[in-house]
């Protein structure tokens, strides 16, 4: 039997899927737009000939129609080796990815870290190829964040910004989280608790060490990058420079990993030499030996909030500058 999908050469037309619909080519497009001018009747015959004769939208005609792309880049602003050695992009980009795909959208994942591919990066994210971007792990007071929104690019941001930005976020309460590991610690009877911060130029690494501060007071302090070869090397200097602590709270599971791997290097065990807590509740935690106590920091939640609010922005739902803060909450395990 010859079907007339099988007689027709190349891919079907919206010609063809109006004339097995019974209805109109406007119709048709319509209802591949996503336009609500259609009544349900035609609706239903245009999905089922779409279906029948496997037609697949044109994107470069119906961009033209529509001015969207229907494409969300997702910009990542680490180096390619961070992006895969730390668990937390993995955990938020299937997050991201996942929502995306309900919504028939598609991620352009982009990793920028070099001044060459910052500059490449701002020419294709202002020239209309995504209809908006997701910016990861900003640091410092960064200006392509308002370059893009001067350009008409819709952004949201992981984190909260600097009092001297704008914009829209969705963030943990890094501050909160730190100060209730802290507390945990000092009601545990821990009295000389060193921290090892994150990057002093992102928001989470500065929220983080101001919760520790709340509980301490200035404390005893090294800085790390969230690396687990930067919390190793933390911890020695806390070892050579302050051999009395008994706790330390570490800004990153990765850097709390460090720690301990130190620890174990100088014959210290944990928690019964120094107590340590880490930040994130990444699957780290629960392979580390002993098993790392963490702030649990709802991620997942944190990119399927992100992309619903991009979204609303693209649609013209913008709520102006600010967004969501999601609670934290620390989970015991055997380190501490």
């Amino acid at each position: 039997m010859t079907t007339e999908r099988s007689r027709s050469t190349g891919r079907p037309t919206l010609d063809q899927v109006a004339e097995r619909a019974g209805v109109g080519r406007g119709t048709v497009s319509r209802v591949v737009n996503g336009s609500a001018q259609v009544s349900p009747g035609a609706k239903a015959a245009v999905e089922d000939a779409i279906a029948e004769l496997g037609y697949v939208p044109n994107r470069a005609a119906r961009t033209l129609v529509t001015q969207r792309t229907d494409s969300i880049a997702l910009v990542i602003f680490e180096s390619g080796e961070r992006f895969f050695a730390e668990p937390f992009f993995g955990r938020i980009v299937q997050a991201i990815a996942s929502v995306l795909v309900e919504r028939n959208l598609q991620m352009v994942l982009m990793i920028s870290q070099s001044p060459q591919e910052r500059e490449r990066l701002e020419g294709y994210l202002t020239r209309q190829h995504v209809d908006g971007a997701l910016l990861l792990s900003l640091h410092g007071t960064d200006t392509l964040l308002a370059k893009l929104e001067q350009r008409g690019v819709a952004t949201v941001r992981a984190g909260r910004p600097t009092e001297a930005e704008r914009g829209s976020f969705v963030d943990a309460d890094n501050r909160g989280g730190a100060r209730e590991a802290v507390e945990y610690l000092r009601r545990a009877g821990r009295r000389r608790i060193a921290t090892i911060t994150g990057p002093m130029d992102m928001a989470p690494g500065l929220a983080r060490l101001d919760g520790y501060r709340d509980v301490v007071g200035e404390g005893i302090v090294e800085h790390g990058d969230f690396s687990e070869e930067a919390g190793a090397a933390a911890m020695r200097r806390l070892l050579q420079r302050h051999p009395d602590i008994d706790a330390v709270f570490a800004a990153s599971d990765m850097m709390a990993a460090g720690a301990l791997r130190t620890m174990r290097e100088h014959g210290l065990s944990a928690p019964g030499d120094i107590a340590v807590i880490g930040f994130d509740d990444s699957v780290i935690a629960r392979h580390t030996d002993p098993p790392l106590t963490s702030v649990h920091q709802p991620i997942e939640e944190m990119g399927r909030q992100m992309v619903r609010l991009l979204l609303a922005k693209i649609d013209g739902d913008d709520p102006g500058p600010g967004g969501p803060v999601l609670s934290t909450r620390l989970v015991l395990r055997g380190s501490a």
